[in-house]
């Protein structure tokens, strides 16, 4: 085995604009794989080879490859030369290299499943099929089963080569990042954001995440829960930038303004506004939060209206309809839950009202924000942000690895 073969499958269906996508995504492998001695990356008639040096590490290239999203699936591979004539195909020798590869594996049944990108071969898929399932059958003795079997032996033919595995492996799918623009997402530490962040990852936007923390009232574990989910995340766009902004101080400035309901509406307003501002400045095209309807008191149907009426970019809110339970179980599978759960003193949660309001009147909160310096408020903030950079895979030169720690 020398190579992992790659699927898509919503890039398929892009028409005349697949060729860009496929180009992102060959890219996006190209630096996810990076420091893992990939010897190259080509694209072959409907599927991506990526083609292993002689230091890969399989089980390494096959995480990275499981985390990029546009994949669909991918297997690790052989591939056998078939002449320089397209359309001449030897069942011998590709048969030989698959009982080969095959080495001491045993199994209950087999099938060969073929499949032809290159119809201008004399023999059909389903007589592939038979010419190298009858010699695995006579060289190892295992029945054929075609319904259940224990081992599915993949053949795909191409041009002047055929690839052959055993097995594929479910890739994270969606579309490649970088394809669907740049967004900015609210990031609060807790299980909802991330979640949201990944969704919109996973159909082809680039995140930048803003993190707000009231340091030094309170201490600095949100934002260290902050790097810890931007560094999973960084893991499936390979780039991030972090905004850690400072809120404690306006928490304050809007407890001496603003009466005790109406302030986490106030807050969640300055946010987006602050948001907003970052976002104009990264040339994001939308706003990411992690908003569920009912789950706490300022987001009720009322109060998210009032609260993103401060915005003139789009809100999306990708896991607004999910309960709870929905949204743990994504983030178990994504590894922030771990991170989310970790005990820290949130923002959200200084200067909290007992009996927070539930329905804002639009009317009411904006007249309740002419004793506040909104615009003040929001240059500072952005002005005073600490902004921090992720790169996944991170690869040090010879000279820094030599370094002393």
């Amino acid at each position: 085995m020398t190579s992992f073969v790659v699927h898509y499958q919503e890039i398929a269906l892009k028409g005349k604009n697949r060729p860009w996508f496929l180009g992102r995504l060959v890219r996006n492998l190209h630096r996810a794989l990076a420091g893992l001695d990939v010897a190259g990356i080509r694209s072959v008639m409907g599927r991506i080879e990526v083609v292993l040096g002689p230091s890969a590490n399989p089980r390494a290239v096959a995480e990275r490859i499981g985390r990029t999203f546009g994949v669909a699936n991918y297997a690790y591979a052989g591939r056998v030369q078939l002449g320089a004539e397209p359309g001449v195909l030897d069942t011998e020798a590709l048969a030989s290299a698959v009982l080969e590869a095959l080495g001491d594996r045993t199994c209950r049944s087999f099938r060969v499943s073929a499949r032809r990108a290159d119809k201008r071969f004399p023999l059909t898929s389903p007589q592939i099929e038979r010419e190298v399932g009858g010699r695995i059958k006579q060289a190892r003795g295992w029945p054929v089963n075609l319904d259940e079997p224990d081992l599915v032996v993949h053949l795909e033919i191409v041009t002047n080569e055929a690839f052959y595995f055993f097995g594929k492996e479910r890739g994270p799918g969606g579309l490649p990042t970088g394809t669907a623009g740049r967004v900015v997402c609210l990031l609060s530490g807790g299980i909802d954001s991330p979640v949201a962040a990944y969704r919109m990852l996973k159909r082809g936007c680039s995140a930048t995440f803003v993190h707000f923390h009231s340091y030094p009232i309170l201490s600095r574990a949100s934002q260290e829960k902050a790097r810890q989910l931007v560094e999973l995340l960084t893991r499936y766009q390979q780039h991030s930038r972090l905004y850690l902004v400072p809120f404690g101080d306006i928490q304050q400035q809007v407890v001496l303004a603003v009466a005790g309901p109406m302030r986490v509406v106030m807050y969640r307003r300055l946010m987006l506004r602050i948001a907003e501002r970052i976002a104009r400045l990264r040339g994001a095209q939308a706003i990411v939060t992690g908003e569920v309807v009912g789950q706490v008191a300022s987001q009720t149907l009322e109060n998210l209206a009032v609260i993103g009426s401060v915005a003139s970019l789009p809100i999306f809110r990708p896991v607004i309809g999910m309960d709870k339970d929905e949204i743990t179980a994504e983030a178990l599978r994504l590894g922030s839950y771990p991170i989310s759960i970790i005990p820290d003193q949130d923002c959200c949660t200084l200067f909290t009202p007992r009996n927070p309001l539930t329905r804002a009147r639009l009317a009411d909160v904006e007249a309740a924000e002419q004793a506040l310096p909104v615009a003040e408020i929001v240059e500072r903030a952005t002005a005073e942000a600490v902004v921090e950079d992720f790169e996944y895979p991170v690869i040090r030169s010879a000279v820094d690895s030599e370094m002393p720690s």
